[in-house]
């Protein structure tokens, strides 16, 4: 599955993405930055696992002397960075159409408990080993690749063993628990039906643990050695085997308009979820080529003990329990989400799902490139104990991000229904499901730039090596989100509960803000708060100028409030292009400074 709601975003935010994605990152011997775990290349993920502390090099703040590059050493990374992102472009457009074809081709019946049965494999997988790679075991890897007389090689061969012996444990025990962890999942609301359908296709599913964990461990090793391209671009084949198996499922069978979840054939789960398995396989094998171009060889060299693991173990032990505490929210939600049912006019998981995706397309794009950018900064400030750059650093960071965030949450707000319609509908996806989405999309737009302050806010933590208390403050973060989940499932009808869970994590996106800045504030000083207030103002202001035209342009268009896909079409190329348009004349005209800033960052994001 690609391109994933929130894998990892727990997932280094990269691209994601397709899984969580989320950024361009790149593993270089010199220096460990985020890297995309497979979860990243996953298409469901309602939650986001912490990215990396990118600019830490084995375990610390990377210091002046491990981010100064070398002219070759900078060209070297232009290109990787051009290689990623033109690999994550690629990655993010495929991905979509892979999940456009998901909802034609399963419609809201069937896909909502398909995206059930795909969450699993991601969950388990974060648990497992997820958040531990990109925190803890990628600086090791580099640590041994810099420190060996091999290379790091007999470190990372005993790495994989004990990999894939643990790997393949995990994903046999999980599938044959497969009925329990359904039981967990769906809710008792969602009937007998909906439950064995999510069991069936989890048989097909579960198994994905294996090969989504071997796939992020050889992209981690590639990483190290310097290659860069296969791991970005070994997703787009698991994207291409699902849009084939969607081909072969409306081939053979149709499309699945009209069909509950009882009514799906032995074939049919066989059919869509093998080929779902089947891409995460091809993914993982279309690393393996790549080993020998680095001139990795691996062989079975069993002796875990020699690993030395227990060294990191406290580190691995917060990333956990900020990992699991995530996981717990996000059973939370599909539970509750799978009891909406009803009709079209109720978004389930995979409305959840798709709005989730562009939610992290945008934090990946923007505030990822942003974190990229000032990290190794940051890091490098903190242990110097220049604390007043880190703030700096920090109070730029959060005005670039929203500067650039704004009008694409704008074009959320605004064009959130004929967007949902120009991407969703067709198919077995019904007008009414994909408006739907759209109304979850428009909730979803108040929560793109509290999420990406909220990591950005992470990012200067992690540049002062406090994991902990990371994991610490998500705590009460996730509370607060699970009890908006109960609440809006109390409160609300069935077809605003998608809805409502969106803006519950969209408040627990912005406590998480407000707390971690208070808590910055005692450890690194002031934050420049005030001068950021002030940005944010004519940010706000250029904002709502940007939305007013773009909904009178809306209102002139064909298609009105409800429109079909062609006028929805139209409303987005050009309802869009009113609005950025507006925001930077705007912006221009309000002096907001950081705005020639997100230009050129976007310019580079693009490789040009």
């Amino acid at each position: 599955m690609s391109g994933g709601i929130y894998r990892s975003v727990n997932a280094v935010p990269g691209d994601e993405p397709d899984r969580p994605d989320e950024g361009t990152f790149f593993v270089a011997v010199d220096s460990t930055a985020t890297l995309p775990t497979a979860a990243s290349d996953q298409p469901l993920p309602p939650e986001v696992i912490p990215p990396t502390p990118a600019g830490t090099v084995y375990g610390r703040p990377a210091v002046a002397e491990d981010v100064e590059e070398q002219p070759a050493v900078k060209r070297s990374t232009l290109g990787n960075s051009a290689v990623m992102a033109a690999g994550s472009l690629v990655s993010r457009i495929i991905g979509f159409v892979r999940n456009m074809l998901i909802g034609m081709t399963l419609g809201k019946a069937i896909g909502d408990p398909y995206t059930s049965a795909t969450f699993l494999p991601n969950q388990i997988y974060e648990l497992l080993l997820g958040g531990v790679l990109t925190s803890v075991l990628i600086p090791l890897l580099v640590r041994k690749r810099k420190a060996e007389p091999d290379g790091g090689q007999l470190f990372t061969q005993r790495l994989l063993t004990l990999a894939v012996v643990s790997l393949g444990a995990a994903a046999l025990i999980v599938t044959v628990l497969a009925p329990v962890i359904t039981v967990i999942q769906a809710d008792d609301k969602a009937g007998p039906a909906y439950r064995d359908l999510v069991t069936s296709l989890s048989y097909w599913i579960l198994p994905m643990i294996f090969f989504t964990g071997l796939s992020a461990l050889i992209g981690a090793v590639l990483n190290v050695r310097g290659h860069f391209a296969a791991p970005m671009w070994a997703p787009i084949l698991n994207n291409l085997v699902v849009i084939a198996t969607c081909g072969a499922f409306v081939l053979f069978y149709g499309t699945a308009s009209g069909l509950k979840p009882g009514d799906m054939s032995p074939g049919e789960i066989a059919l869509i979820g093998g080929g779902t398995l089947l891409g995460m396989i091809v993914q993982a094998i279309g690393l393996v080529p790549a080993l020998r171009k680095v001139g990795f060889s691996w062989s079975w060299q069993w002796n875990p003990r020699a690993l030395g693991l227990n060294e990191v173990g406290p580190l691995a032990g917060w990333m956990l329990l900020w990992v699991a505490a995530n996981q717990i929210a996000v059973s939370v939600l599909a539970r509750m989400l799978s009891g909406v049912g009803g009709g079209d006019e109720n978004a389930g998981l995979l409305a959840f799902n798709n709005v989730f995706l562009l939610t992290m397309m945008a934090h990946g794009i923007i505030g990822v490139s942003v974190m990229t950018a000032l990290l190794p900064k940051m890091s490098a400030a903190a242990d110097e104990g220049r604390f007043a750059d880190v703030s700096a650093d920090l109070s730029r960071g959060i005005r670039l991000t929203t500067t650039a965030l704004a009008p694409i949450c704008v074009i959320y707000g605004v064009l959130g229904v004929p967007i949902a319609v120009t991407l969703f509908q067709g198919g077995a996806l019904k007008y009414d499901q994909a408006f739907a989405t759209g109304n979850v999309l428009i909730i979803a737009a108040f929560a793109v730039i509290p999420l990406s302050i909220s990591y950005l806010c992470n990012y200067a933590f992690y540049a002062l090596q406090g994991n902990k208390t990371v994991a610490l403050i998500n705590l009460p973060v996730v509370a607060v989100r699970i009890a908006g989940y109960f609440f809006v499932a109390e409160v609300m009808s069935k077809s605003l509960t998608a809805a409502g869970m969106t803006a519950a994590n969209a408040v627990s996106y912005l406590l998480s803000a407000v707390i971690s800045l208070s808590l910055l504030r005692r450890r690194i000083g002031r934050l420049n708060l005030g001068s950021v207030g002030r940005a944010l103002i004519r940010v706000i202001i250029a904002a709502a100028t940007a939305a007013v035209a773009g909904l009178l342009v809306v209102k002139i268009l064909p298609g009105g409030d409800t429109p079909g896909r062609i006028p929805a079409l139209l409303q987005v190329i050009v309802g869009g292009g009113v609005i950025v348009t507006s925001y930077l004349v705007a912006a221009t005209l309000l002096k907001v400074q950081e705005v020639s800033q997100v230009v050129g960052m976007v310019r580079r994001k693009l490789g040009r």
